[in-house]
C-alpha cells in the first residue's frame, strides 16, 4: 500500500483509545501520507497534542479560534485538504454530533464542511455502543455514506467485556488505503457469497453446528461491495457484524442453504462459498426437549447433509466463477485439491485452522489460493486483505478465459 502524498485529516476525540491513534499517525506517515490532526479538548486530557505534532510533523489543531499557521479559514481549509477524513477514536458524542449536524468545536465543524469520504472508528463502552440512540445515529451516518470500521469485541478499559474496542491501527490504515485506492473492477457483476455456520436441530433447544463466525464471508462481501458488485450474502449463524449495503438471505440448516443456492446461483457471475455447512444432521429430530436418562448414555444416529458446493458445481454455467474454502487440520493441499476437483471449483482457498491466527473467530487468516494453474501462499494478514487478494485472483481467472 502506497499513500505517498495523499492528504489525510485525522480527528481524535476524548477516549482512552486515543493512544492508538498515535500509532495510526505513525503508520500513515511511514506509508508516505501527509496527516493533519484535529483534537477535541477532551482528547487532550488523554494524550498531548505534542505527541501528534511530532509524529505527523505538522501543527495540531484543537481550538476553532487558534491562529492558523498561514491566513485562511482553518476549518474550511482542512475540510478541503482532506482526501479522506478519519475519526479515530470516534466517541458516541462525535457520532451524535455528526448525525444531527451539530458543529460546536473544530472537529465537528470541519467534518461537517468536508466533501471527502469519511471513515469512523467507534470506541466506547458496550452499553453506549448498543444504546438505541447510538444505533439510530449509526443508521443515519451509514445511510449518508459514512464508512465504519469496528468496533471490535473484548475487554474494555472500564472492565466490561463486549463490543466497543477501537479497531487496531493497522486495520484502520488498511481501510484508509482501500478508500484512497478504491477499484471498481466488479461494477455490473453479481456476486453471491455464503458465510457463517449452519445449524442442524436435535430438538427444539439443541443443535449441531461448528465454530464459524462468518468473518471471512463478511470480509469478502464488504470487499466485493466496495469494488462495485451487486452482492447477495447467504448467511447462516454468525457472531460477526453483518455488513451494510448487501442483499441478505438468512438460512439455518444445510438444507436451507442448498435451497437458497439452487434459487440464487443461476444468475450470479461469481459465487464464493465461505460458509461452513454442518456435515451431519440427526436422522430423527425430537419434537420435544430430550431429557437426561438418569445416567444412561444417549445415542444419536447421524446422517450426512447435502453437499452444497458439489450441487452448485453441477449447476455451473460457462463463464461463471466458483470459489470454495477448505478448512483443514491435516494434509491441507491434498484435501483442498481433491475438493476442488470433486466440486467443480475454479479456485479453492485452503487454510490450516490449527495455525495461530488462522482459525475460526479471529480477524486474521493464513491461506493458500489454489487454481488449476498453480497456487499462491498468503501469509498472516487480516481477513479483509485476504478477501482483496481472493478477488484479485478471481479477476485474473476471468481475464485468462480459463473458467
Amino acid at each position: 500500500m502506497n499513500l505517498t502524498g495523499r492528504e489525510i485529516v485525522l480527528g481524535v476525540t476524548g477516549g482512552i483509545a486515543a493512544y492508538k491513534s498515535a500509532e495510526l499517525v505513525s503508520r500513515l506517515r511511514h506509508l508516505g501520507a501527509r496527516v493533519s490532526v484535529i483534537m477535541t479538548k477532551n482528547a487532550t486530557e488523554f494524550i498531548a497534542p505534542l505527541t501528534f505534532q511530532t509524529l505527523s510533523a505538522s501543527p495540531v489543531t484543537v481550538d476553532t479560534f487558534q491562529a492558523p499557521e498561514y491566513w485562511n479559514v482553518e476549518h474550511v481549509a482542512l475540510a478541503k485538504r482532506a482526501e479522506v477524513f478519519v475519526i479515530a477514536p470516534a466517541t458516541a458524542n462525535i457520532l451524535a454530533k455528526m448525525a444531527h449536524g451539530i458543529a460546536d468545536d473544530m472537529l465537528s465543524t470541519t467534518v461537517l464542511a468536508t466533501k471527502a469520504p469519511i471513515l469512523v472508528a467507534p470506541a466506547m463502552n458496550t452499553g453506549m455502543w448498543t444504546a438505541e440512540a447510538t444505533r439510530e445515529n449509526m443508521r443515519i451516518l451509514r445511510a449518508r455514506g459514512v464508512q465504519v470500521i469496528g468496533p471490535g469485541t473484548g475487554m474494555l478499559a472500564c472492565g466490561d467485556e463486549g463490543a466497543g474496542r477501537m479497531s487496531e491501527p493497522e486495520e484502520i490504515a488498511e481501510a484508509i488505503g482501500r478508500i484512497l485506492n478504491r477499484r471498481r473492477d466488479l461494477e455490473g457483476k453479481k456476486v453471491l457469497i455464503t458465510a457463517g455456520a449452519t445449524r442442524e436441530r436435535l430438538d427444539p433447544v439443541r443443535f449441531l453446528t461448528n465454530d464459524s463466525s462468518g468473518k471471512m464471508g463478511f470480509a469478502l462481501a464488504e470487499a466485493a461491495r466496495d469494488r462495485g458488485a451487486e452482492v447477495t450474502l447467504v448467511k447462516g449463524a454468525t457472531t460477526a457484524q453483518v455488513p451494510e449495503g448487501v442483499r441478505m438471505v438468512p438460512v439455518e440448516s444445510t438444507e436451507d442453504l442448498l435451497a437458497a443456492m439452487e434459487r440464487e446461483a443461476g444468475e450470479q457471475d461469481i459465487i464464493i462459498q465461505a460458509a461452513a455447512p454442518a456435515d451431519y444432521r440427526a436422522e430423527t429430530v425430537s419434537g420435544t426437549k430430550i431429557k437426561k436418562r438418569q445416567g444412561e448414555p444417549l445415542t444419536l444416529r447421524l446422517v450426512e447433509t447435502p453437499d452444497v458446493a458439489r450441487a452448485v458445481g453441477k449447476m455451473k454455467r460457462p463463464g461463471q466463477v466458483l470459489v470454495g474454502f477448505a478448512a483443514e487440520t491435516d494434509h491441507l493441499l491434498e484435501h483442498a485439491r481433491e475438493k476442488m476437483d470433486r466440486k467443480n471449483l475454479d479456485m479453492i482457498v485452503a487454510n490450516d485452522v490449527t495455525q495461530p491466527g488462522a482459525g475460526f473467530g479471529v480477524d486474521t487468516n493464513i491461506a493458500t489460493l489454489i487454481t488449476r494453474e498453480g497456487m499462491e501462499e498468503r501469509p498472516l494478514q487480516s481477513k479483509r486483505q485476504l478477501a482483496e487478494d481472493i478477488l484479485d485472483r478471481i479477476g485474473k481467472l476471468s481475464q485468462s478465459g480459463t473458467v
